[in-house]
């Protein structure tokens, strides 16, 4: 009785898409085809993917970060900073930093700046930039070299970011997320995007984890309902 009436008062857009969502898991190339065919919004909706992982969470060995570029990009720059010494400030602003430098920019964040999207640091920076953790920490924009924003190529690094470089972690419930395209990318893209993504993360399986680690994957559009893919990997005893 409770579905029928949520039924009845999800919009008639949600409803339609609703009955259009695949009961099983489809092929990427289905699943992207599927996902196209709802009805949106007017704007260009992002296209989001979540990998359920087979990994204990409380296990730090077991922990997956990282960060990638998808071979067709994002559809979205970001706004990137990067906490750097006074020689390295010029080259970080021409690779399209929003702002960059050391004591004073740690100062202006530490005041309440947070207009960026990415903070990137070099080695040496790292020592002042902890004084930040309390501000960038809960915000997950603490610089990591796990993640590649701890990195004396800090002009690589605003680069790649400001490019759309994206970063992904699991979280408590062992699920990754991270943003894959646009809806208005063409199949193709997408399909590339997602299976780089996807390669990516297989490639990252802690060696402590075991049986199957990929455990389901779905991908969805910001105001669509979520498309499983299937996905078939060996399971590691």
């Amino acid at each position: 009785m409770a579905t029928k009436e949520l039924s009845k008062n999800m919009p008639k857009r949600a409803r339609e898409n609703e009955a259009m969502r695949p009961a099983e898991p489809l092929p990427i190339e289905e699943a992207v085809s599927t996902l196209k065919k709802f009805k949106g919004p007017k704007f260009d909706q992002t296209v989001n993917v979540c990998l359920h992982l087979g990994i204990d969470t409380k296990q730090a060995d077991q922990a997956i970060r990282g960060s990638i570029a998808l071979p067709k990009g994002i559809g979205k720059s970001k706004r990137v900073v990067a906490f750097c010494g006074s020689d390295k400030v010029k080259d970080a602003l021409a690779a399209g930093a929003v702002k960059a430098g050391g004591e004073e920019l740690i100062a202006e964040v530490d005041g309440g700046w947070m207009d960026f999207d990415v903070a990137v640091a070099t080695p040496d920076m790292m020592r002042v930039v902890s004084r930040l953790g309390r501000v960038l920490g809960p915000k997950g924009l603490m610089p990591s070299p796990k993640a590649g924003t701890v990195t004396p190529d800090v002009e690589t690094a605003v680069r790649e970011y400001s490019a759309g470089k994206i970063e992904y972690r699991n979280d408590k419930g062992g699920n990754v997320h991270a943003v894959v395209g646009k809806m208005s990318f063409s199949e193709a893209d997408l399909q590339e995007n997602l299976r780089h993504f996807i390669d990516a993360i297989e490639r990252a399986r802690p060696q402590a984890a075991k049986g199957v680690f990929i455990k389901r994957i779905t991908i969805s559009g910001t105001m669509t309902p979520g498309v499983q893919v299937k996905h078939v990997a060996a399971a590691i005893a």
